[in-house]
């Protein structure tokens, strides 16, 4: 797998992205990473997705890992959503007439469910991995205070394997200080506005750790309601925590993502 660097223009300063490449390509995937995070860390979730015939796009957000911007400050999803569609139609025009299918966990699963309603229409499927949508009591908690409290995201909420905490803690391009509030209104106003815009008809799968905490299953259950249309599946992992594309069980995970692309994928010459 080769990877090659880039940036472009965001709406807030230079993106940093990547696009990691195999041989034969015949699908696009846009990765979409969450809160604090980076697109370093999907490496190996690109390595899989590549394999199976992929080429793999992913971006720093706005104020996270190699972009521009005061860390973690985001005053506007939908300025993002715009920054992932500027990286779609990068990926457009280097591989044209491929399908484009976007993957996003967490914070990038709640752009990618917003992504869906805007732009679903050009994607092959959707796939939300712990998405921030319905509701999320961490924000009432947070914003309560007058000041936000210097309580960094617990590694061992990530997953069971404590080799992900020991690398998330020591990865010097995760923000490991608090939450701001800006980010934290930002977060709730785009939820709002997933719930408010309804349905995505076109395909989309949610994928969710039973044992999650840091995102709860039953509270992502109440904007997947609002979101998922006749085209949605759904699937959740027992004793999973947050970050199902790094636990214990990751290969099962992964394998069903490739499972649910490759069943909306069109079909090629020879099929």
């Amino acid at each position: 797998m080769d990877e090659t660097d880039f940036r472009y223009q965001g709406h807030a300063g230079s993106i940093f992205g990547r696009r990691w490449a195999g041989g034969h390509t015949t699908y696009v995937v846009l990765l979409v990473h969450g809160y604090g995070e980076h697109s370093g860390r999907y490496e190996h979730v690109a390595q899989r997705l590549v394999d199976d015939g992929a080429v793999v796009y992913a971006v720093d957000h706005v104020g996270h890992g190699q972009s521009d911007g005061e860390p973690v400050l985001i005053t506007d999803f939908e300025k993002v959503v715009d920054d992932v569609h500027l990286l779609e139609m990068r990926a457009r025009s280097e591989h044209p007439g491929l399908p484009m299918v976007l993957v996003g966990h967490s914070m990038g699963g709640m752009i990618g469910a917003r992504y869906a309603q805007q732009w679903g229409a050009d994607l092959a499927c959707t796939v939300l991995s712990g998405p921030v949508i319905g509701s999320w009591s961490a924000l009432d908690a947070l914003l309560a205070p007058e000041e936000i409290p210097d309580v960094p995201i617990d590694p061992s909420t990530l997953s069971r394997d404590p080799a992900v905490g020991e690398a998330y803690v020591a990865d010097p391009l995760v923000w490991h200080g608090p939450f701001k509030r800006p980010t934290i209104l930002a977060i709730q106003q785009a939820i709002d506005a997933i719930t408010a815009s309804g349905q995505v008809d076109t395909p989309i799968l949610w994928l969710h750790g039973e044992h999650d905490q840091l995102v709860p299953m039953r509270e992502s259950a109440v904007g997947w309601a609002a979101l998922a249309g006749q085209h949605s599946s759904a699937k959740s992992y027992p004793e999973a925590r947050h970050e199902i594309f790094n636990e214990t069980n990751q290969q099962e995970v992964l394998a069903d993502v490739i499972a649910f692309i490759h069943t909306n994928l069109p079909a090629q010459p020879g099929d």
